[in-house]
């Protein structure tokens, strides 16, 4: 995929100019691989999505703390269950962490881009 059009609410726009593999690096170490990563210099945020996490071998479990809610990422290891990450949520729902490109690839449909 490349150059292609997405559909906003202000009209289309040429938003995804690559694809192809990103190997993610979230705040606490946890290591994310996904093969079908959308690459686009106009976006400010990336969105990592439910399947990515649970193809990587890991949970997911939602925890109110203190009238805060997180998305917990863990592992089970010799049957115990661990905490990898604890992402904070937006008002609007949306959970978040900064993440670090580790590696990247060529992306299709580009030249020598980076995911960050």
């Amino acid at each position: 995929m490349s150059n292609a059009h997405v559909n906003t609410i202000s009209g289309s726009s040429k938003l995804i100019e690559g694809s192809g593999r990103a190997i993610i690096l979230l705040p606490k170490g946890t290591k994310f691989i996904t093969d079908d990563a959308l690459y686009s210099t106009k976006s400010q945020r990336n969105l990592l999505s439910f399947k990515d996490i649970r193809l990587n071998g890991y949970h997911i479990k939602t925890m109110n703390e203190k009238n805060v809610e997180y998305l917990y990422i863990t592992n089970v290891e010799c049957g115990k269950k661990y905490i990898l990450e604890r992402l904070p949520a937006f008002s609007s729902g949306l959970y978040y962490a900064h993440i670090s490109a580790i590696e990247s690839y060529k992306l299709h449909g580009m030249d020598h881009h980076y995911l960050n």
